[in-house]
């Protein structure tokens, strides 16, 4: 498996961000941790392991990217209107920075020309981020995976709402998005799932709201609910990638 390490300043964030991307070639997959997480993750929880079939087969590219989510989400005791926005400036980060550097690495290898649409990864609040990016940006991501999300705000910033948080926070935007909203036909040319289990440390209850909310906007998903066996732990995230990635390549 080819591994490539990248540290580039980010204007947007006025900081370093590293990243690690896996693969040769294919579909660019942008990768997002779990809470707090690091680009590293992808690699040390063996998330490299449940991809490898498809990544040496040269089918994707990996890029796993450092959270801010202890700038953010995580710092409870910080402003909220200051975390929000910092949270946009990571936004802004993925979508006006990293994007291009991915199409840019993914064309040269695959000696693409054009936008090749990005497939976002993640679990729990990774999986959090990586909807928010689907549905808020259907020109730049044209497929998701999210396993054992959340996707209400309210998980961060605790009942705290402004036009920052609104706009990070699935269940009240799609909620909001007008029926004949030119999104919900890109949604309908791409795919995406959202699934989550219902055992142990497992909150279903936000998937279920967005299964609601798409089944009355006409936005075609697949949610899927896992049994009360289902863990929110790696060894099933591991069952349920190799489960779906299938679907979301073909």
């Amino acid at each position: 498996m080819d591994v490539y390490y990248f540290k580039q300043y980010s204007q947007c964030l006025g900081r370093n961000m590293e990243c690690k991307v896996y693969g040769h070639a294919g579909r660019p997959v942008l990768y997002i941790p779990c809470q707090d997480g690091r680009y590293v993750d992808f690699e040390n929880f063996r998330m490299t392991d449940a991809w490898a079939p498809w990544i040496n087969n040269g089918q994707v590219m990996v890029f796993s990217i450092d959270t801010l989510d202890q700038e953010t989400w995580s710092m409870k005791n910080g402003d909220p209107y200051w975390r929000a926005r910092r949270h946009e400036q990571w936004i802004d980060y993925i979508t006006d920075e990293l994007v291009p550097f991915m199409r840019s690495m993914v064309n040269e290898r695959n000696h693409w020309t054009g936008y090749p649409g990005i497939l976002a990864f993640g679990c729990s609040l990774g999986a959090t981020h990586a909807a928010n990016l689907y549905f808020r940006r259907p020109d730049l991501f044209d497929g998701l995976l999210a396993l054992s999300g959340i996707y209400t705000a309210d998980y961060g910033f605790d009942g705290y709402m402004d036009e920052v948080v609104y706009l990070n926070s699935p269940v009240h935007y799609l909620a909001g998005m007008a029926p004949d909203h030119p999104y919900i036909q890109q949604y309908n040319q791409h795919k995406g799932v959202i699934c989550v289990g219902q055992g142990a440390w497992e909150q279903p209850e936000t998937t279920r709201r967005i299964q609601q909310i798409c089944q009355e906007k006409g936005i075609q998903l697949w949610v899927d609910f896992w049994g009360f066996d289902v863990n929110h732990d790696w060894p099933w995230w591991y069952k349920q990638v190799d489960y779906f990635v299938p679907y979301l390549l073909g």
